[in-house]
């Protein structure tokens, strides 16, 4: 797996981790005198500064509520600057210094790109600026550094939503591109079908309509019973062919209908199968369906459908697990039975080609997608399949055809 789709799917730990790595940092930058930290701390300096540690690991929550760690950082600072002046409850080693946290500037990111109103983040952001720079005790470092400080998440969160925007616009373009692509190979199709279909029903029908009335007329002519009814015999043969040959030239202007293979929703009903003709079956799906497209789907379907004929046949007296795992990039299956407590039978087993997995195999391959099967060390067998959760139009067409 790369390390973008985990951090995506471990986001939590993602964010308390760096919300514990700012609350230290912020904590120790203080301690050195980057900050508000005076020369001879006393209690309340202390406890300031485990608030500090407090209001940064807020950040904890930067995803799920932007505005409230805003709200948090920004208070805290207020209330530091309010202590140090005009309370004068604090007297910080260098007055010159930036009291909001360092953590302000990775809080000032989440309003942007992960709010949902875009006024109320600005305001809110804004507020925030005033509060860090200190515009009511004005001096071109506090502005500069304050200014700075709360400016560089939102512009970050401006670059990354627009280049967000700009992917999924030129993916949707891309996909809608390929997607016309295929109709119109589609259709060009449909349209050489119908034209060989035509020629072939022109040229066709007219040498056996010919060779119809020449039996009619031999049938009528016939000297003989025994030639009568020879030509009767042809007659009818070239009737049934010209009935034949209707039907073949109507499939032939049909466009071919879809594949029709239950997908992922099926399974339920394959493990119900099985169950009932006694190979009981354990179903596990975890993540969402949702993520497998269409033919993914029917490929998984046919998996596990191939896996449990195989063990009805080959290892009876078995139990199966079947698990399907679900993710944006991915589909991960496993069929796994247990070892057989009975002898299969020889003629339920010469019932089959001998082909199943070596087809499933290439149709998977077709997808991008990898298959094992094996036996288990305990003497069951096991059979997995890695799918891809989406694949473009014309591998889907491909894995279909075959």
């Amino acid at each position: 797996m790369t390390v973008r789709p985990w951090l995506r799917a471990h986001w939590v730990a993602v964010d308390v981790t760096i919300a514990v790595l700012f609350a230290l940092l912020d904590t120790a930058t203080t301690l050195i005198g980057a900050s508000w930290w005076p020369e001879r701390p006393g209690p309340l300096a202390w406890t300031l500064l485990g608030v500090q540690a407090l209001a940064c690991l807020s950040l904890a929550f930067r995803r799920r509520a932007p505005l409230t760690v805003v709200a948090v950082l920004g208070l805290f600072t207020l209330a530091v600057t309010l202590l140090i002046s005009p309370a004068a409850a604090l007297t910080p080693e260098h007055p010159g210094n930036i009291w909001a946290p360092l953590a302000t500037a990775l809080a000032a990111y989440g309003p942007i790109f992960y709010g949902k109103d875009r006024r109320t983040a600005c305001l809110a952001l804004a507020l925030f600026t005033v509060i860090a720079a200190r515009a009511w005790q004005p001096s071109l470092t506090s502005i500069g550094i304050g200014v700075s400080r709360t400016a560089v998440g939102p512009l970050l969160a401006l670059y990354s939503d627009a280049r967000r925007r700009l992917v999924c616009a030129l993916t949707e373009r891309a996909e809608r591109a390929e997607r016309e692509r295929h109709l119109l190979a589609e259709r060009a199709r449909t349209e050489e079908r119908a034209r060989l279909a035509g020629e072939m029903h022109d040229v066709v029908t007219h040498r056996v309509s010919l060779m119809v009335l020449q039996a009619g007329a031999l049938r009528m002519t016939a000297p003989d019973e025994t030639t009568r009814q020879a030509a009767e015999e042809l007659r009818a043969a070239g009737c049934q062919a010209l009935e034949e040959l209707r039907d073949l030239v109507g499939i032939l202007r049909t466009a071919p209908e879809g594949d029709a293979t239950p997908s992922v929703a099926g399974l339920a009903a394959l493990a119900a199968e099985s169950a009932a003709v006694g190979t009981p079956v354990e179903l596990v799906e975890e993540g969402d369906r949702a993520f497998a497209s269409p033919v993914v789907g029917r490929i998984a379907y046919r998996t596990v459908r191939e896996a449990l004929t195989n063990v009805r046949k080959h290892a009876p007296g078995s139990r199966v697990m079947v698990r399907v795992a679900y993710d944006e990039n991915r589909l991960r299956l496993t069929v796994r039975n247990t070892p057989p407590t009975g002898r299969a039978n020889s003629g339920l087993v010469s019932t089959g080609s001998g082909l199943g997995i070596a087809g499933l195999r290439r149709r998977i391959g077709i997808v991008d997608g990898t298959l094992s099967a094996g036996p288990t060390p305990d003497g069951g067998f096991s059979v997995e399949a890695t799918l891809p959760a989406y694949i473009p139009t014309a591998m889907a067409e491909a894995a279909v055809r075959s």
